[in-house]
């Protein structure tokens, strides 16, 4: 049973919180799109267990998409509004004020993803 099929996450995360909840999500049925920075999830270098990928970053990220942005380019925060405005839920697990520094408005967030 799939009772999220047809629910778009978007999720800007690393580490354990958010990925595991949005991990919740998609195996609910949600589709996740998780969006890390150009370094990548710092998990991704625990180990290289899993034919070298870390089994930490796979454990919680499997059956999510996966898109690079740098949140200070101009051009890659125009595509997160893109990918935004097609979600149905935002997450994020950010420092607090993270999302204002990176230039990037909740509010913005909320306004941009449709009802």
């Amino acid at each position: 049973m799939q009772p999220l099929k047809g629910i778009t996450v978007v999720s800007i995360e690393q580490a354990v919180a958010a990925p595991f909840a949005s991990r919740q999500l998609a195996d609910l049925g949600a589709r996740v799109i998780k969006i890390e920075r150009p370094e990548g999830d710092f998990a991704r270098g625990y180990d290289d267990t899993v034919n070298g990928m870390s089994s930490f970053f796979t454990w919680l990220n499997r059956s999510k998409e996966s898109v690079v942005l740098d949140l200070k380019d101009k051009e890659n925060k125009e595509l997160l509004d893109s990918i935004l405005s097609q979600a149905d839920v935002f997450l994020h697990n950010l420092a607090p004020g993270a999302i204002d520094d990176s230039g990037l408005v909740v509010s913005h967030f909320v306004n941009s993803i449709r009802t």
